[in-house]
């Protein structure tokens, strides 16, 4: 039996036809993306829109346009990735799941039908998006999702955080943020990049250059997080200065890190011995934050890596914190999402036979 096609109406105030264009796009592209993830049917007469579809579909796309028209009001560029970023933010996909168990009797509750959700939970979603925003000069990022607040709320409150999941789900992105927002705040003196330099998979033979520009490849992603914060001339400048230092991880051996904030990128790709070396450079006044990906292991042999041998050594130590992505916090193109799914399922049908 097929479910009842609902509707849900809002009238979004003050009717401002420069941001109704924003919030449509060009040619209601903007809109037409909304009906396809949803399922939905948007029609529009200038700021009144109706929304139609099975179970809480609709309401969910609602309660989406009203959300970002109200964003058009602080000049915020509506783009299908920020669209995108609202959808995963919502865990919209799971509750769109639901629908398969729904009662055919489901009505749209009243309370959303102007495009807000009900409750005290939504306020509260909202205060906590506040207080982890992470501000820094060019720009204001909100993490998104239960696990990406907790991560940042973690990085902010501990010296040492763990961030563990697949491609795309934020790890190094939050944490370049929260390090260009603590020098910016004048709470650390410098910010270091790390790397293990393994090649994933393939050979490229020889590199050219001095020891930033041979490391430099392998650090492209943090690179590119901190010219779209910061900007390509004051990166260059501060290092320059070594106020941004880029390293090995084999050349952090014997130092001590204080007034520092330290990114380990790929640490899946550590040794045992590695994790434990750069553990223990950590000075005082010092964060550091150390991401990878369990299931993108480089190595010879799994086993040897230093992240999922450190996520058992240290789990209980006070001080450290763990945080752990999957799937529904991938925040790039759906299809990485279907992906990653794709794979787990894979590993998952694979592991009797590994074992």
């Amino acid at each position: 039996m097929n479910s009842p096609i609902l509707s849900a109406h809002l009238t979004l105030e003050p009717n401002d036809t420069r941001r109704l264009a924003k919030l449509c796009g060009q040619f209601d592209e903007h809109l037409r993306q909304i009906e396809k993830r949803l399922g939905v049917k948007i029609k529009n007469r200038g700021n009144r829109f109706q929304f139609d579809g099975i179970d809480d579909n609709a309401s969910l796309a609602s309660v989406l346009v009203d959300t970002l028209y109200k964003e058009t009001a602080n000049n915020i560029e509506i783009t299908p990735e920020h669209i995108h970023l609202h959808l995963q933010e919502a865990d919209m996909s799971q509750r769109i799941k639901r629908k398969n168990t729904s009662d055919a009797n489901h009505r749209i509750d009243p309370s959303v039908s102007n495009g807000k959700l009900n409750g005290n939970a939504n306020k509260d979603d909202e205060n906590n998006i506040s207080d982890l925003s992470i501000q820094t000069r060019r720009k204001l990022i909100n993490p998104r999702g239960g696990n990406q607040k907790q991560y940042v709320a973690a990085i902010r409150d501990n010296d040492i955080n763990f961030g563990i999941g697949p491609a795309g789900t934020g790890k190094t992105w939050l944490a370049v943020a929260c390090a260009v927002e603590a020098l910016e705040q004048n709470r650390i003196e410098r910010i270091l990049l790390v790397r293990p330099a393994v090649e994933a998979g393939e050979k490229l033979g020889f590199l050219p250059g001095d020891l930033a520009q041979k490391i430099d490849p392998y650090l492209r992603p943090l690179y590119d997080a901190l010219y779209e914060m910061m900007g390509v001339d004051q990166v260059s400048k501060l290092i320059e200065r070594n106020t941004i230092e880029v390293a090995p991880l084999a050349f952090m051996r014997g130092r001590t890190l204080s007034n520092s904030f330290i990114i380990l990128d790929e640490s899946q790709n550590t040794t045992r011995e590695q994790m434990k070396m750069f553990l223990t450079r950590i000075g005082f006044n010092s964060t550091a934050v150390v991401t990878g990906d369990d299931t993108q292991i480089d190595l010879p042999h799994r086993k040897d890596s230093g992240l999922l041998h450190v996520t058992q050594v240290l789990k209980s130590v006070e001080g450290i914190t763990f945080t752990h992505f999957d799937s529904k916090d991938v925040v790039r193109h759906p299809l990485v999402k279907r992906i990653v799914d794709a794979y787990s399922a894979d590993d998952k049908a694979n592991q009797p036979n590994n074992a």
